[in-house]
């Protein structure tokens, strides 16, 4: 079973999942074409049982989800903490689960219709509000690695779904963040931001009525995106299911400007939510960031928390909205 060991100095959680080392990746060096796709129509048999799935044509599926063969975290165990000298550690506890956005091995998100990425993001809503009936479980990650530099190890389009038993640093340290502006302002940052942003315009690079994409002022990442709600809402799992259609419109117009703009584009996809325990907040607001893959991370940002980003927003909206190629 994986263990979560906590780190005595930053106080951060680190997962130790041996077994995760063995899942097949399609990208590794010498990895052999030819084989049989565990998510591919046909072949569910490779697959852990089935936990949800969407009917498709014919008596197929358009969507499943599965528990992951290769967890972060698995569920069973216990969350309580186990103290040896200096350091604790407890249980790797939580659930891990894939989203199989669909049966076609070859379809990027971006190049399935609006339904089809209403019905991906619909699932992440309703599985969120699933697991969180567990009252162990504190936090919810969804998230969906793109392309061989973001991570991915299976081609097949898909996104994952890992549940924990705490709310990760990074997690919290944004929450706080957005507590600090609160408590100093009296508003939402994230509220802040889309007001800003849609004023200005030069950052936009999506809209509808219910939500704005937009290259951030203080962008980490060249061509790094954020999608935000329009109106406030701290937990994505309360999404109104009819924003479902507006959110997925913006997505695939984000995905597909990205796509044509940074051919062979590798990306991660996180959705920001607040912890599932905690009440709805009036400081903090859902988002989804979007951050492609095109320089590593190196010595100086490792080593500072600073980042370096050689193309500014202002230009990776324009670019992406002009619908122009971007050489490195």
């Amino acid at each position: 079973m994986p263990e979560i060991r906590k780190d005595p100095v930053f106080g951060r959680w680190v997962i130790i999942a041996s077994e995760r080392g063995l899942r097949p990746n399609e990208f590794r060096a010498g990895a052999q074409g030819g084989h049989a796709c565990p998510f591919c129509a046909g072949n569910e048999e490779l697959t852990p049982p089935q936990i949800y799935s969407l009917p498709g044509p014919a008596g197929g599926w358009r969507l499943r989800v599965v528990r992951n063969k290769y967890p972060a975290l698995e569920g069973g165990g216990s969350t309580e903490n186990r103290r040896t000298g200096i350091y604790d550690k407890m249980d790797g506890m939580g659930f891990h689960e894939v989203v199989i956005e669909t049966p076609d091995h070859g379809q990027a998100l971006e190049q399935m219709s609006e339904e089809a990425v209403a019905d991906v993001v619909r699932t992440f809503a309703l599985r969120m509000r699933e697991i969180k009936k567990d009252p162990r479980i504190k936090y919810v990650m969804v998230f969906k690695n793109h392309g061989q530099n973001a991570g991915a190890s299976l081609l097949h389009p898909h996104s994952q779904i890992i549940a924990m038993p705490m709310a990760p640093l990074r997690v919290m340290q944004e929450i706080d963040g957005a507590a600090d502006y609160h408590r100093e302002r009296g508003t939402c940052v994230f509220c802040d931001i889309v007001k800003e942003e849609a004023g200005f315009q030069k950052r936009v690079v999506g809209e509808n009525a219910d939500f704005l994409a937009v290259t951030p002022y203080a962008s980490r990442f060249s061509f790094e995106t954020w999608i935000l709600p329009k109106a406030h809402l701290s937990h994505f799992e309360d999404m109104p299911d009819a924003q479902a259609g507006a959110l997925a419109a913006v997505l695939k117009t984000t995905l597909g400007k990205l796509a044509v703009s940074l051919p062979d584009l590798s990306y991660n996809l996180i959705v920001h939510t607040m912890p599932v325990q905690e009440a709805p907040a009036g400081h903090y607001h859902w988002h989804i960031e979007i951050m492609p893959k095109l320089t590593h991370v190196a010595g100086f940002e490792w080593g500072t928390g600073f980042y370096i980003n050689t193309v500014s927003p202002e230009d990776a909206a324009e670019t992406l909205n002009a619908g122009r190629r971007f050489k490195l």
